[in-house]
């Protein structure tokens, strides 16, 4: 059998080869598998060669960062075009001048926004989906594949404490899994309202904390937000009761979103509280975990996300603190059923992935259709290392960010803005400027030192640290605090 060549000029995977199950084949038929062209042969050995280098990487190097769009450019000028390029050639422009213009986000030394680190069984396991091209919306096309998926998620959900019946999919991201809930809301919203909401402009009651996405899907659901002052940045159900009973419209609010841990300092809201009164006001209950939610997996802290059972949905990014490659988020329901009848898609050609028993389709909990298998990498990880394993790297930064905070209140220039609850720790440098803190983090990044932006809080240009890498050693600590004497 021959890899397939559809088009002149193109390499395909063959029929079987595609999926990946040459190393499960009975032997004769292997031996009856030939090779590829001596180009795409070539092109295999190198892209895997690069692969398994960029792998052996302990630690992953930070990298350099943007460069020069001139540069750029006339090294990629003329790679486009009607014409092949040898692969070594192509490969060689990505090694010699696109990867180093990539901030590594899975070095230890990625302290800013949100970072990654995935495992190496993770990012293995995510080469081998890809080269099995899984099309993951259907229980009929890749039951095996969702499956797995579901183990994981059923592995949330218990650390969750939702119920049995608990499910979902694996979407791209926090906005994906965001909005596919919101969208769930209101739909549950405008059939609890019935003729007397048509019309009725939707609301949602959110914290000024809550994360850009949410924002963003709530125009993009055309709903409108009601604000919940919260003078501490932490919503609470005593707050939102406050704010719904001052609003002139309690009915068009339908759902409040807490926060599982917000990106820019790591505060878990009161969910307990938050469910309360959403279950009092017959309200959607979401929780937006996609960073601070794998803090459920951490025993020191797991009393801090009490009440989070009580959710309608919730979200958490593997892809931040549980250490799965990009893009990979896990969207949760506590009743599936209702969001498979607002996602799932109608068509005469997708009649056919609804007729198995017993099915699971994916593209039924989200706004998504074709899917990668984004959660088997996870799954493989989760399975290779097991659970103690990704407790006890969640717990190590939790612990960094701890020793980093003693340190900074042992320093007299810097100041302690709040106590860390997660891996994030907001501080600041007495009397400087935001001018001296972007050059501060500059400088670090120039040296190689660290990734670590300037935030915000309260109007005021901080430093911040976000902790996530288990690898992550104190003394890197203490040498970019002492850059800021």
């Amino acid at each position: 059998m021959t890899g397939a060549t559809a088009t002149p000029g193109l390499a395909f995977a063959g029929p079987s080869t595609r999926r990946g199950l040459r190393c499960c084949l009975p032997r004769p038929y292997v031996a009856a598998m030939h090779s590829v062209d001596p180009t795409t042969e070539s092109m295999i050995r190198s892209v895997l060669a690069y692969a398994e280098n960029r792998l052996r990487l302990d630690p992953v190097p930070l990298d350099k960062g943007p460069k020069d769009p001139a540069e750029l450019e006339a090294a990629l000028r003329g790679l486009l075009g009607p014409g092949p390029h040898n692969p070594d050639q192509v490969l060689g422009v990505y090694t010699s001048v696109m990867a180093p213009a990539v901030i590594s986000a899975d070095s230890p030394r990625f302290l800013g926004f949100i970072p990654a680190a995935p495992t190496k069984a993770a990012l293995l396991f995510d080469m081998l989906i890809s080269c099995a091209s899984i099309q993951g919306i259907s229980w009929l096309e890749a039951a095996g594949a969702i499956s797995a998926e579901n183990q994981v998620l059923r592995l949330i959900a218990d650390a969750a404490g939702m119920p049995p019946a608990a499910g979902g999919c694996f979407v791209s991201g926090g906005s994906a899994g965001n909005l596919s809930a919101l969208v769930v809301a209101r739909e549950v919203a405008k059939r609890k309202a019935g003729s007397s909401g048509l019309g009725r402009r939707w609301r949602v009651a959110v914290s000024e904390d809550a994360h850009s996405s949410i924002v963003n899907a709530l125009r993009i659901c055309e709903m409108d937000s009601l604000l919940v002052p919260a003078p501490d940045h932490r919503l609470t159900g005593a707050g939102l009761r406050a704010a719904i009973g001052a609003d002139g419209h309690p009915s068009s609010i339908a759902a409040v979103v807490a926060t599982s841990g917000t990106t820019n300092a790591g505060i878990i809201d009161d969910l307990a509280g938050v469910a309360a009164v959403a279950r009092e006001y017959r309200l959607w209950f979401h929780v937006d975990g996609a960073y601070g939610g794998a803090g459920l997996f951490a025993p020191s802290i797991r009393a801090c996300y009490d009440g989070i059972e009580h959710a309608d949905s919730f979200i958490v990014d593997p892809h931040k603190w549980l250490f799965a490659p990009f893009d990979c988020a896990a969207l949760l329901y506590r009743d599936p059923s209702i969001a498979k009848s607002v996602h799932k898609q109608d068509a005469s050609y997708l009649d056919v992935i609804h007729d198995t028993p017993g099915e699971w389709n994916p593209t039924d909990y989200a706004y998504h259709l074709t899917r990668r298998a984004r959660g088997l990498p996870l799954w493989f990880s989760l399975a290779v290392y097991g659970v103690t394993a990704y407790t006890e790297a969640i717990e190590t930064a939790i612990a960094l960010a701890r020793q980093a905070a003693v340190e900074i209140k042992a320093r007299d220039h810097l100041e302690l803005i709040r106590e860390p609850e997660l891996g994030v720790v907001l501080f600041r440098r007495r009397g400087w400027t935001s001018a001296q803190y972007t050059r501060w983090a500059d400088q670090l990044l120039t040296d190689q030192v660290a990734f670590i932006p300037p935030s915000a809080w309260e109007g005021e240009t901080v430093a911040r640290f976000a902790f996530l890498h288990p690898q992550t050693p104190m003394e890197l600590v203490r040498e970019i605090l002492d850059r800021m004497a």
